[in-house]
């Protein structure tokens, strides 16, 4: 399995979609680490199987953001714009409350003002993830093309 794929028909250099899951998942998943061990308002079941629903969650999360987030995004450019961006995390926050109500009882997000902390954290975690690993990835592998 290849970490970056090139496509020298179109001139393209991406990573692959399986490490760039990967990624994805720890970073959240030390998000929620940090958070839980902070804060007593939020709540990820882990009495059953110890990383189940922490695990499922992750994933949710990682597909709402792919599928849900760039429509929202789209639709919300004039808002976010109007505030300087300041409403990114509110995107953010929709997502978390959505998996929040798909998971039911096994993750609970008790505080809005929490949620909104990990909204914030999630956003930072993603900007990070894209410009200080993934671009930079890229940016080697051309480099040495």
């Amino acid at each position: 399995m290849r970490l970056v794929i090139i496509d020298k028909e179109k001139h393209k250099v991406r990573i692959n979609r399986f490490f760039k899951w990967l990624l994805y998942m720890v970073g959240y998943t030390i998000v929620f680490i940090f958070v839980g061990s902070f804060f007593k308002s939020f709540y990820i079941d882990t009495s059953h199987h110890y990383l189940i629903y922490p695990a499922v969650a992750v994933l949710i999360i990682y597909f709402l953001n792919q599928t849900i987030k760039p429509m929202l995004v789209s639709l919300t450019i004039p808002i976010t714009g109007v505030t300087l961006g300041l409403f990114y995390p509110c995107i953010n926050l929709f997502i978390l409350k959505l998996t929040d109500w798909i998971l039911g009882s096994h993750f609970q997000l008790y505080d809005t003002f929490i949620a909104l902390f990990i909204a914030i954290l999630l956003s930072i975690m993603n900007f990070l993830m894209e410009e200080l690993v993934i671009k930079q990835i890229i940016k080697r592998v051309k480099r040495y093309e």
